[in-house]
């Protein structure tokens, strides 16, 4: 009779660090998956799975070919239904990546303070629209989109490529313009498109008083690498959304600090 190999249990730096990533993945997967439809999906895979191994043990042959036919295309069911969350995975893991690495040659060549400086100066045509359409109630949403996928806006959206002003962002969403109904997407410093219709959250958890506007900067964010400000037409409040997150009655002053942060 052999005895127990206590090297497999044997605690070491390296084997922390494993236990470690893989409890900061398994984290960072539960975060792109709380809330939405792909839960109860991910349950019944693993009823499933459970489900394979009692009839196993139990010799039910019928019933475990049937199940095995599930375990074996196992993957391949992964990655069909759960494509988007996945895509939303590695483009977190881009994210971090690039944006550290723009951050340091940024300060490198102009300094924090040029950056800060040049980056409120594009982000005031925003805040000052976003001022004047809570004050009139007039409804909005505009997405910061950092890498345009042109097959994904273009299909649904009226091409701009204008410079990002608060009189052009005022007049695309007051209700007598034929562009109001629909997100506005600025890309690289420019309003790319206008009047766009955007994918919905299939989130199950969200506020009542959320409507197809709020649902669509959501879904936006969960779909894209990007952020959303929903302006509401009932109240004015300022929404913000960012990887399938919603931020509610957000200020001004916390709208700047946002997009000095993402845009």
């Amino acid at each position: 009779m052999h005895g127990l190999d206590l090297s497999l249990f044997k605690i070491t730096p390296l084997n922390v660090l494993d236990i470690l990533l893989v409890a900061f993945l398994i984290y960072q997967l539960y975060n792109l998956i709380r809330g939405t439809i792909a839960v109860n999906i991910l349950i019944g895979m693993a009823v499933i799975y459970a489900l394979y191994f009692v009839v196993n043990l139990l010799q039910m042959r019928l019933l475990t070919e049937i199940l095995g036919y599930f375990r074996d295309v196992a993957v391949i069911i992964i990655i069909v239904v759960f494509q988007q969350e996945i895509r939303r995975f590695l483009l977190l893991v881009g994210k971090n990546a690039s944006l550290q690495r723009n951050k340091a040659w940024w300060r490198y060549f102009f300094g924090k303070a040029q950056a800060e400086k040049n980056n409120y100066a594009r982000i005031k045509p925003i805040i000052d629209a976003c001022k004047s359409l809570k004050q009139t109630r007039t409804g909005a949403l505009i997405v910061f989109a950092k890498y345009y996928d042109e097959q994904f806006y273009q299909n649904s959206c009226e091409v701009m490529d204008a410079k990002i002003s608060k009189r052009l962002l005022e007049s695309i969403f007051q209700k007598t313009s034929p562009l109001h109904d629909g997100a506005v997407v600025i890309a690289e410093n420019k309003i790319k498109s206008a009047s766009c219709i955007l994918p919905l959250t299939d989130k199950v958890d969200l506020p009542a008083q959320f409507g197809l506007r709020h649902r669509a900067g959501i879904g936006v964010t969960e779909a894209n690498e990007a952020t959303a400000i929903i302006v509401s037409e009932e109240t004015g409040e300022l929404s913000y959304a960012k990887q399938g997150r919603v931020k509610m009655n957000i200020s001004f002053a916390e709208l700047e600090k946002l997009l000095n942060k993402d845009f």
